[in-house]
């Protein structure tokens, strides 16, 4: 059976027979508009998303205030500060990897099964974070568990979004979705904002030598209690209706990575470029910049908290505002908005912080934090609609995770070393590319607020 792929029309293909076919009981014409199952539903992906990037984010203010010190104190403050945050980009790079592994489970096994895998796997490796031995107690061994353990964080990371992302967008009513999923991005910005908090109020009244001995411990060992109630609460969700119709009409894919490339390779490599200004954005302001103020503006530990903290309230709002807008508009729409505006801020942001008072700095994280919920605020529902059900977790896991290696991973990285060597200017000049990219990336991705979930795939010459 012969059909023209259309390469730049949108990425929804519908076979004839299920335009006319009778739906499902997981079908979007099924009504899923319960608001008491939705509240359910968003808030598992909420609490579930908070505790997962509670404890991947406690990492990056552990490694901008005293990772350097405890685990590269060798290497100078300078040097040592680099070396914490490439140990934090390790991460990244293990990101892709957990999407395609807990991608292909995800879309083999259900959704359920692998978010609660996901959220044991990043509980125990943070908790071990908060028991690690420093350099000077067993030395070079030390960055090396450290990194170890960070990788396991990486993998876990890496298929936690996605399927938080879909479960509610394959729960939601079509003309709510961006409202619904934005829960799952919510989830993210709340931990941003519980992270921070988190440390400034360990180290309230805690002298820095005290903090570095073992405050900074207390946050990682706390999440066991996050943990054991966003367990409780996955545990608790049902599998999602359009899974379980795709699961009962047409099986399971074998391999949904490779079944991904080959019928959406444009869209998920488009879907990854339009992303990448998320994380840029969002792990500059809560990594490089809380690293930034209290190294280079000589700001207190409790100023640079606070600001993040606030900083992480802001990309909250700003994914609530743009997640429901984003249902009026259009996702793309959205997005566009959010590049547009990350372009020349990303220009401004250096000159404006350098002015070194606590108000300009105050301005630089929150503005920065807001562009990046912006963008992220639509883009839970967008990469769900933009792909199909048999192997939606993985594809959308991939893009999202391969913009995460790039905003997330090499921004706070080269942000380190090229304000060092060349100054904020230069560094934000780069900036502005990446937030380029994303542009040209969502301009050429159709909208999708209007696709179905349930359409069944047609590949290249079928």
């Amino acid at each position: 059976m012969a059909h023209d792929y259309q390469p730049h029309a949108p990425a929804v293909v519908l076979a004839e027979r299920d335009t006319k076919a009778v739906p499902g009981p997981g079908s979007e014409s099924d009504t899923r508009n319960e608001p008491g199952k939705m509240r359910r539903v968003a808030s598992a992906s909420f609490v579930g998303s908070l505790v997962e990037f509670y404890d991947f984010n406690i990492y990056g203010f552990a490694a901008a205030l005293v990772f350097g010190k405890l685990f590269f104190p060798a290497l100078g403050p300078a040097a040592g500060t680099v070396a914490a945050f490439a140990t934090l980009g390790v991460a990244f790079v293990a990101r892709p990897v957990g999407s395609i592994l807990f991608g292909h489970f995800g879309d083999r096994l259900g959704r359920k099964r692998t978010l609660v895998t996901t959220l044991l796997m990043m509980g125990i490796s943070t908790s071990l974070v908060g028991l690690m031995p420093t350099a000077d107690q067993i030395g070079a061994v030390a960055p090396v568990l450290l990194v170890l353990l960070r990788v396991l964080q990486g993998l876990a990371a890496g298929g936690e979004w996605a399927g938080a992302a879909l479960f509610v967008v394959e729960n939601a009513p079509k003309q709510k979705r961006g409202f619904w999923a934005m829960f799952a991005s919510l989830g993210g910005g709340a931990a941003l904002t519980l992270a921070p908090v988190t440390f400034l109020l360990t180290g309230f009244g805690m002298t820095d030598e005290h903090f570095l001995s073992y405050g900074w411990r207390i946050p990682f060992l706390a999440s066991s209690v996050l943990i054991v109630i966003g367990l409780y609460i996955r545990l608790r969700m049902e599998e999602s209706p359009v899974f379980k119709t795709e699961q009962a009409q047409h099986g399971a894919s074998r391999m949904p990575f490779f079944e991904a490339f080959k019928r959406q390779p444009r869209e998920i490599l488009l879907a990854g470029g339009a992303m990448i200004i998320t994380p840029s954005f969002g792990y500059l302001g809560a990594s490089y910049l809380t690293s930034y103020g209290a190294t280079v503006l000589g700001l207190s530990r409790t100023q640079v908290l606070t600001m993040s903290s606030i900083g992480g309230a802001m990309l909250t709002l700003g994914i609530g505002l743009a997640g429901a807008y984003s249902d009026r508009i259009g996702r793309r729409k959205v997005i566009i908005a959010a590049a547009l505006v990350a372009v020349p801020w990303a220009l401004i942001l250096f000159p404006l912080i350098s002015i070194g008072s606590t108000m300009a700095f105050a301005a630089g994280m929150c503005v920065t934090m807001f562009i990046s919920g912006c963008s992220l605020g639509p883009m839970s529902a967008f990469m769900s609609e933009l792909f199909h059900t048999r192997y939606r977790y993985t594809a959308a896991g991939f893009s999202y995770n391969i913009a995460q290696i790039i905003g997330g991973a090499a921004t706070p990285l080269l942000a380190a070393w090229m304000t060092a060597r060349f100054g904020g200017f230069i560094f934000g000049i780069f900036l502005a590319f990446l937030a380029l990219i994303s542009l040209v990336c969502i301009l050429r991705i159709a909208e999708t607020k209007e696709y179905e979930l349930d359409r069944t795939p047609l590949s290249r010459g079928e």
